[in-house]
């Protein structure tokens, strides 16, 4: 039976009816038509269903919507202002991270979730944070590369803000 959940998703509040067992990706992509959030594997293994769900990156492939409920979501879509990036999105660009992109929205919410609470993360932190990730195109060194530089635009901010 249909139940009615609301959230907020990319900054936005929701309100949708949903079978209560459907997955969360079901309902980003399928309910609110937002395709940025890449449905890969059905197993929670390839990352690239990842979205971040009250600060938190979760695998929206295997996260029941009702889980959702009275949450703050963020997908790839809400991470740019208008026309401008995320640091994270530019620096992924820019270090040449982006080939098929299939993988990309997720390695970035990633990324995002991950410099959002802990800025200063080691360089082995966001290597272990990128290996819940399948790419199948850049040999993952560019994508570490694009977490470095990252890395660095966040924390040049946090300074400028201090």
């Amino acid at each position: 039976m249909a139940e009615k959940i609301a959230f907020t998703i990319n900054g936005q509040p929701r309100s949708v009816e949903v079978e209560p067992d459907m997955m969360l990706i079901d309902v980003i992509r399928d309910v609110l038509d937002l395709t940025g959030t890449k449905h890969g594997c059905d197993n929670a293994t390839c990352g690239t269903c990842m979205v971040i769900l009250n600060g938190r990156a979760v695998k929206s492939c295997n996260t029941v919507v009702t889980k959702a409920a009275g949450a703050e979501i963020t997908t790839v879509e809400g991470l740019a202002k208008g026309m401008e990036l995320h640091p994270v999105q530019t620096a992924i660009a820019e270090s040449g991270a982006v080939q098929c992109g299939f993988c990309t929205p997720g390695i970035v919410i990633e990324l995002v979730a991950m410099l959002n609470s802990k800025p200063n993360a080691s360089e082995q932190e966001l290597t272990n944070a990128l290996n819940k990730h399948l790419c199948r195109c850049t040999g993952y060194e560019p994508i570490r590369d694009g977490a470095l530089i990252a890395q660095k635009v966040v924390q040049e901010r946090a300074a400028e803000k201090a």
